[in-house]
């Protein structure tokens, strides 16, 4: 049986961006609007070591990533057709510079409309690939890791509040919170 294909609806021009890690709060692009979105085949997870923003290639971090399976609740912002280059320029730069992520379009549920978004999904084959870590083994790297943008247990919890903000519940990172307090 022939898998069966999600149909989604693209505005003219538009350029979609699905979010689940800092950049829900921390965009650093314009765009036209933002709304809850829910993509499904992968889930949000502390998967992809930091040797810059979180860490050092001596003394790692970790970041999020999109690893295959389950769902994940985000963001999804419109761009303007005139900034559709220089956004992904941008967040190619941002997000790849170890070429850990590769963007893909995936199917995204915004509200009542399917659209097709831009989002930058964990690479197994990447170098900064951490797989699929242990509670134990994430929380150590979380609380060692400091990098150019601060700690790793800074990142999560400012993940875990605009989360929190957003309405968007994610029990794994408020676990892993709880742990990397102690």
């Amino acid at each position: 049986m022939a898998p069966s294909r999600v149909r989604t609806r693209e505005r003219a021009g538009a350029l979609w961006v699905f979010a689940y890690g800092s950049v829900m709060w921390h965009s650093g692009f314009a765009y036209l609007e933002r709304r809850p979105a829910l993509v499904y085949g992968y889930h949000r997870a502390f998967c992809v070591y930091s040797w810059l923003y979180r860490g050092t290639p001596e003394k790692p971090g970790l970041v999020l990533g999109l690893a295959p399976g389950g769902a994940c609740r985000g963001l999804a912002f419109r761009v303007a057709e005139q900034q559709a280059a220089a956004t992904l320029d941008y967040l190619d730069q941002r997000e790849n510079i170890y070429r850990v992520y590769r963007r893909r379009l995936v199917p995204v549920r915004a509200g009542r409309e399917r659209i097709e978004a831009h989002a930058y999904i964990a690479d197994p084959r990447g170098p900064q690939y951490a797989g699929n870590l242990s509670d134990e083994e994430i929380v150590a790297l979380l609380r060692e890791g400091r990098g150019e943008r601060g700690s790793g247990l800074e990142y999560l919890e400012n993940t875990v509040r605009h989360l929190e903000e957003l309405g968007i519940p994610d029990r794994r990172l408020h676990r892993l919170l709880a742990r990397a307090r102690r």
